[in-house]
């Protein structure tokens, strides 16, 4: 599977709209780098965050999950207590092409303060916001900003479209906008 270049990238997301909105180029002055690189799209975190808690002793159960595992944040800043996480979504909206699958990786900047963010594969026709896992391993808060970078999308194609796509399957997270929290089926 090749990764697709900047001029793939750019070309799918201004013709076809495959990221909304679009950054044309990285953006870094001041700020965790956003935007179009050489190989993928760094996308930035939207300032909405659910930051998990043990207020209620609430368990984590993904078939059965409560509101009660989490606070709501809303705000340019996010600070997720030491051994945490929150969960978060992009600001961009993605539209997977039925024979690319996306993969994320986290940012340098996160990763090298031991934030490290989780996102599932985007398989195709996947579209959405991207809801994000940012998990903070240290013994210390650790700061998220609003509308800088937080991840690296890497587009990968196929030697040819797939028999069945996410939208073929009518897949529970289409269409996602904000934090999806767990469903099941």
């Amino acid at each position: 599977m090749p990764v697709m270049s900047d001029r793939w990238i750019r070309r799918m997301a201004t013709e076809h709209g495959m990221i909304e909105p679009f950054v044309e180029s990285q953006k870094r002055e001041g700020v965790i780098s956003f935007g179009l690189s050489s190989y993928g799209y760094d996308a930035r975190v939207a300032d909405e965050f659910k930051v998990f808690t043990n207020v209620d002793s609430a368990i984590v159960d993904p078939k059965q999950f409560s509101p009660q595992s989490f606070v709501d944040r809303r705000g340019p800043v996010c600070v997720i207590p030491p051994n945490s996480f929150a969960l978060a979504h992009t600001v961009e909206y993605f539209r997977i092409p039925r024979d690319v699958l996306v993969i994320c990786l986290g940012k340098s900047t996160y990763a090298r303060c031991g934030i490290i963010v989780n996102v599932t594969p985007l398989e195709p026709e996947w579209q959405g916001q991207v809801t994000i896992e940012i998990s903070n391993t240290t013994p210390l808060p650790a700061k998220i900003y609003a509308f800088e970078g937080i991840s690296q999308f890497l587009f990968l194609q196929g030697n040819e479209p797939c028999e069945t796509s996410y939208a073929d399957k009518a897949g529970k997270y289409m269409d996602q906008r904000g934090v999806a929290l767990p469903r099941l089926g």
